[in-house]
């Protein structure tokens, strides 16, 4: 056994973790409690003796290493563990790691610029089951589906290696190794490719307030990385600020910048930023934010956040003492929609209606909360987010989570009539707020959204107990006693796989998306202009209008969810035609294309109105005759 040569640190791309060199292979893993480091190759018995640093660092180059090379790291002469930044694992998260070239691949997307915020449409899949296979390289041959549609940007769920056959991905353990569950490294890298190759951006769902239950050794090398200072909802909670924070915080922002760099990624969707923790000067959320930006050099990124409180400190601009990201999921506009869909606010819904007020309030303003009280906790939520762009606010009537949060995964084309869910639709594509569909939603899927996680024995069973203690809040779960799906159950996977056949079966769902997309790319009073603006009214119990103002002719969007509505007389003034026009029917969403029943003429001659129920249709100004 010799000593690996030495290596300066400032010739590494990452802080740790292992590097191809024209020589060999440089290594370098954070340990402070160790006094020992061996570099073990598999399949040889080999060990090379890392280099103590005097820092809690061990590094050092292993001459002959090429990329293929798997390894573990061997402490102080005992048991050997996976590395922790290792950017491969083919075997999970208790086998080998292996060495990887970030630079082999062969890119094509030298043009390519990235996507910033404004005018884009974001699509959520869940590579395991977005197609039977659950390959990157199958999802690839969906890409050009997508952008036909009038997607521009893919948010993909998780794929950090995580323990077990399937999951989420939110369980992650080795932050920089894509999941060997769905290709290889460079199958991910060939995916984003291709989808820059369709004018698509992609960014990824990382998980940065927990790791994994099964499959994380970072306490062998440094127990460091966990606080007790804190309560996590999911488990042990990072150490952001508290002894020996330093490495902790610098693995992690490193980790943000590393998607940027070396797969391409255009930015970044952080999950569920109430639970990191970090009471620093400079928060470690806003030192993520910048090296996501450095990486991406020239090219524009893009950050979403998760946040339950709706913080809107994540959005203000880093100089102003903000996180500088770009846009936070908007859970109120989905909770009142939701609501107004299926008529049930119970549980975590009970502090919605669903009413035309909060629907018109939210696509105005965006957080219906934003520091009043909020009676499910017990406490005031949100923040003022008055003056925000509207398009920070990233808006959707599906997600993974409001999905699976219910006993049988339903979408919601099944949980309501088609008339509203054409009208709902409608309402969320059209309007301001950055529109997010979920996998499968626009061609209307059958495939349900189930949560599941495969776990050892011991571990599925917390699991599964945990999953119906948190379904608990549901009276109508409880009442029910409809049997919940086991979340280790291979079933339960299988059935959550898209059928893409459905697309032709479903061919009237699919237009409908199409030809909203379309609307909102090609109309010029859709887009959110400097110029521009919208306003709203409420205009029944179950009816509401929005105005969408523009120097190059207002639209008018009239939203009815109950039944027919005559407006005899219509003293509102958002309906009063620009001078010298009158309204004309644009688009409904009851067309036949759409499964419709037709739509009648919206205003008559003797300028009473009458909104058809269940029903969104889009108006646009015409010359009066002889004006």
């Amino acid at each position: 056994m010799r000593a690996p040569d030495p290596i300066p640190k400032t010739a590494r791309r990452l802080p740790v973790g292992a590097e191809p060199r024209p020589a060999g292979t440089h290594f370098r893993v954070w340990a402070p409690r160790r006094r020992r480091v061996e570099v073990a190759i598999d399949g040889s018995g080999a060990l090379h003796a890392l280099e103590d640093e005097g820092n809690g660092y061990f590094s050092g180059l292993v001459k002959g290493l090429a990329s293929g090379t798997r390894y573990r790291y061997r402490l102080d002469g005992g048991n050997s563990f996976p590395d922790p930044a290792s950017r491969f694992q083919p075997h999970g998260p208790h086998g080998p790691s292996e060495v990887v070239d970030p630079d082999a691949f062969a890119w094509s997307d030298g043009a390519w610029r990235g996507v910033s915020l404004p005018g884009q449409v974001i699509y959520e899949l869940h590579v395991g089951t977005f197609t039977r296979e659950g390959t990157w390289e199958a999802a690839s041959r969906a890409l050009g589906h997508l952008a036909d549609i009038g997607v521009t940007v893919i948010e993909m769920m998780p794929v950090s290696e995580f323990a077990g056959r399937f999951g989420w991905g939110y369980d992650g353990v080795d932050l920089f190794a894509p999941t060997h569950l769905y290709g290889a490294p460079d199958d991910l890298r060939r995916f984003v490719d291709r989808a820059h190759g369709h004018g698509l951006g992609v960014i990824l769902d990382v998980v940065y307030n927990h790791l994994g239950p099964d499959g994380n050794y970072l306490t062998e090398f440094a127990p460091e990385y966990f606080s007790d200072r804190y309560e996590n909802e999911w488990g042990e909670p990072l150490n952001f600020d508290g002894p020996a924070s330093g490495p902790v915080r610098e693995f992690f922002i490193a980790n943000a910048g590393y998607w940027i760099d070396e797969f391409h990624m255009d930015g970044l969707r952080l999950d569920a930023t109430q639970q990191i923790f970090d009471a620093s000067r400079v928060n470690v959320m806003q030192e993520m934010t910048r090296r996501v930006r450095e990486a991406a050099g020239a090219r524009r990124t893009l950050i979403v956040a998760e946040n339950e409180p709706q913080d809107v400190k994540l959005l203000r601009p880093l100089e102003q003492g903000g996180y500088g990201m770009d846009a936070l999921w908007n859970d109120d506009l989905h909770h009142s929609a939701r609501v107004a869909l299926t008529g049930r606010n119970e549980a975590y819904y009970s502090d919605y209606l669903g009413s035309p007020q909060e629907l018109v309030s939210a696509v105005k303003h965006g957080f219906l909360y934003q520091g009043q009280r909020y009676a499910w906790q017990g406490k005031r939520r949100g923040t003022p987010a008055l003056g925000l762009p509207r398009h920070a606010f990233v808006t959707y009537i599906e997600n993974h989570d409001q999905i699976a949060n219910s006993a049988h995964g339903l979408r919601m084309h099944r949980l309501c009539s088609p008339g509203r869910h054409r009208a709902l639709t409608a309402l969320f594509l059209l309007a301001p707020g950055t529109p997010m569909l979920f996998q499968g939603q626009e061609f209307g899927a059958s495939a349900p959204f189930l949560f599941f996680a495969d776990h050892k024995p011991g571990l599925a069973e917390a699991v599964r107990k945990g999953r119906a203690q948190f379904l608990s809040q549901f009276p109508s779960i409880v009442e029910s006693g409809a049997a919940l799906t086991d979340p280790g159950d291979p079933a339960t996977f299988e059935r959550c796989k898209l059928d893409h056949d459905e697309r032709e079966r479903n061919a009237a769902m699919l237009a409908l998306h199409r030809d909203l997309l379309r609307l909102r790319r090609d109309e010029p009073a859709l887009h959110e202009a400097p110029h521009g603006g919208v306003d709203g009214a409420v205009l029944g119990p179950e009816a509401f209008v929005l105005r969408f103002l523009d120097e190059a002719g207002d639209r008018l969007l009239l939203v009815n969810l109950g039944r027919d509505l005559p407006l005899v007389p219509a003293p509102e003034p958002l309906l009063a035609p620009p001078a010298g026009a009158r309204w004309q029917t644009a688009w409904s969403s009851e067309d036949p294309r759409y499964g419709g029943g037709g739509t009648p003429v919206i205003e008559s001659e003797d300028g009473g109105w009458r909104l058809p129920g269940h029903c969104a249709v889009l108006l646009r100004p015409a010359p009066l005759e002889g004006a």
